[in-house]
Order: structure tokens, then sequence, then C-alpha cells
């Protein structure tokens, strides 16, 4: 990804009684995403948590999805009308509250 691009990581922690269903994420959720932000993204990624830092150690995330946008106004012009109904369609895959970051690309 570009230099000084954005990139919106939705994080969703590990835990006892946590699920999450990545079939649902990746088949029907990210393309809702897509389809609402249509092409104020310029690239995206998901990631399925495999481990922690120590062998053996279970990962601190389930899963991962991140998005990528030219500007944060890019970001706030496409996300901001549709937060509520992309954010009703997460009980669909998960019972975990997403932490979000929003951060610049340096390189």
């Amino acid at each position: 990804m570009k230099k000084g691009s954005i990139k919106v990581s939705v994080l969703y922690p590990s835990g006892e009684g946590k699920t999450f269903d990545m079939e649902y994420y990746c088949n029907k959720h990210v393309p809702i995403v897509t389809g609402l932000l249509g092409d104020a993204i310029i690239g995206a990624t998901i990631e399925n948590g495999l481990g922690g830092g120590a062998p053996g150690e279970a990962p601190p995330f389930m899963a991962m999805g991140n998005l990528y946008f030219e500007s944060m106004e890019s970001f706030q012009n496409s996300f901001g009308p549709n937060a509520e109904e992309i954010m009703a369609d997460v009980p669909n895959f998960t019972n975990i509250k997403p932490m979000v970051q929003i951060s610049e690309v340096m390189v």
C-alpha cells in the first residue's frame, strides 16, 4: 500500500466464550462492506489468527480485517453514511466487540 494512505483495522480479540464465523465474514460481511463503501476502498485484507508470540500460545486476536483508503476524508465520507448498516451485520458472525484502529501507512 502506498505511503500516506489510511488503514482501518478491525480486530476481534480472542477469549473464552468468544465466537467468530470466518466463512460468513469472508463471504457475506466483507462483500456487504465493500459494496457499501465502493470505490473509496483501495485495498483490503482479511487475517485469521493462528498464534501468539510464543510457540503454542493462542492468538491475541481471532481475526482482523483491514481496509485501505486514499485519505481520512475518503474513509469518513464513505463509512459514515453506512456505519449503521455495517454494524448491524456484526452479530451475524461474532459475539465479539471489535476494536478499531485507524493508521497512516508510513512505508
